[in-house]
Parts: C-alpha cells; structure tokens; sequence
C-alpha cells in the first residue's frame, strides 16, 4: 500500500477515534472538576489537549496490526505522552501569579518550584532526550534540543484564544512541509493531524479548552517534524525565530499585537463560534 495511501487511513482513523475520546473526556472533565474561565469568564472543561496523545497511539497501534509501524515511532510517541502530562500537571495545579520564562525561572533560583517552572525544566529534558536519539553531533543536539523546547512553549503562548494554537499549528506545520520541500513522514503526522482538525470545532466554539495538555503536543510535533525533516540551515532559522518570539513575547502582549493588526485580527477570528 502506499504511503499516501496509508497516511490518509492514518488521518481519518486519527480523526474518528478524536470524536470518541472528546466525548468521554468532556464528561469525565466536567464532573471532576477540572474546569476553568476562559477569556470570557465562562467556566469549560480544560486539558481536552489530553486526547491527542491517547488517539496518535490509538492509531499506531493500527498502524503496527497492520505491519505499517516504524520503531522510531516509539520516541516520538513516549515524547507526546511526556509533555502532555507535564502540561497536564500545569492545567491543574498552576497558579497564574508567576508567568513566563523568566518569572518561572527566578522562582527557581530563589529555591521555589512552580508548575510552569516544572514543565519546562521537564520538557527540556525531554528535548533533550528526544534530540540525543535523532542528531549527530553534540552541535546537532544542542540545536535540535532548544528548537524542541522553543516549539513546545510557543504553542502553549499561542493557546490564549478560542482555536489560535490550532490555527498556529497548521500555519507551521505548512511552513515545515514547504521548507522540507514536500519531503516528510507523513505516516507520522497524519493521526495528530487528523485528531487536530477533528477538535478544531470545538476549540474554535469555545466549548473546551486544549490546555497545556495539549499545545505542548501540537508544539512538540512541530519542533520533531523540524529537527527530523529540515536541513541545517533551516533549522538554524527557525531556532532564530523561535529565540525572538520568546524574547518578544517576554515583552509585549502577542494577543494585543494580534487585535491591533487587522490581517491577523482576521486570521484570528476566522472560523470563531463564539456562544
């Protein structure tokens, strides 16, 4: 069968097993609690991002049946799982009185530890670990251990309105596939793909919300997809873009520089349900 082929199965499996697992996860959510107000001050379920992790092994566990699997999968799934739950353990336990690398960070060095604090030194190490198993070279590592990182927290500055992180994936998941080329395991992306813009509707309804749960994985997937698919020079690009965004977002408010230019207020707003 052909890749093609075998990509799209992935994603349409991708997509029906999001629709099951949403549905039990919004109730489980709702009745234990695990709600907050969103920018409208209207209580919703949170972390539904939990789901994409859960669905992508879903599908490589079809995709294993049916002696389509590839071992090196085994990473990357290991690392989805990884991130989520530190996103997972950010949505529930977090408080929003420290914000941002460096509020997590001197919190650290004055000897306390915050959840946002925890996620990222977790999801570096993580980066670490996946970029150790993916690179040659120490130089290599290091590069393709700070896009990790960057990609997986530049999802979750996106994720502040109703299907921005969503939007955003896409946006760079495009780039990725333009940059490379064409050239990509689409066998690998096709489940979160599929699982993603199954949940889309929801996300852009306002009706639950990813959490860290799940934008550390659409960030995390980008940040694999770029150190595993581009060349050199590319990846130094977008290390150097990712390095000024946060450094930007450090600064100014990404949400407020979106609503004050009228392409990306379009953009943004695109698609949005609001109830």
């Amino acid at each position: 069968m052909s890749t093609p082929v075998i990509a799209g199965l992935g994603a349409v499996a991708g997509a029906l097993l999001e629709g099951l697992v949403i549905l039990l996860l919004i109730g489980m959510l709702t009745e234990t609690g695990a709600v907050r107000k969103n920018f409208q001050g209207i209580d919703i379920p949170v972390s539904m991002g939990l789901s994409f992790p859960v669905v992508v092994m879903m599908v490589f566990l079809i995709y294993d049946l049916l002696q389509w699997y590839d071992i090196s999968y085994h990473l990357y799934i290991l690392a989805l799982m990884s991130v989520s739950f530190l996103g997972f353990i950010d949505d529930m336990l977090g408080r929003r009185d420290t914000l941002g690398f460096k509020g997590h960070f001197g919190a650290l060095f004055r000897g306390r530890l915050t959840t946002g604090g925890l996620k990222a030194l977790g999801g570096g190490l993580v980066a670490l670990f996946t970029a150790f198993f993916v690179s040659e070279g120490w130089a290599n590592i290091i590069i393709n251990t700070l896009i990790l990182a960057l990609f997986t927290n530049m999802l979750n500055l996106l994720d502040l309105r109703p299907g921005r992180a969503v939007k955003g994936f896409i946006f760079f998941t495009v780039l990725i596939i333009i940059i490379a080329g064409g050239k990509m395991d689409y066998v690998l992306l096709a489940p979160l793909a599929g699982a993603v813009l199954w949940y889309f509707r929801y996300d852009l309804s306002a009706r639950v919300m990813m959490g860290d749960a799940g934008s550390n994985v659409l960030g995390f997937a980008l940040g694999y997809l770029a150190v595993t698919e581009l060349p050199f020079n590319a990846r130094i690009g977008i290390l150097l873009f990712l390095i000024a965004m946060h450094i930007f977002t450090e600064k100014y408010s990404l949400t407020r520089i979106i609503e004050n230019t009228s392409i990306l207020r379009y953009i943004d707003n695109m698609g949005r349900r609001l109830e």
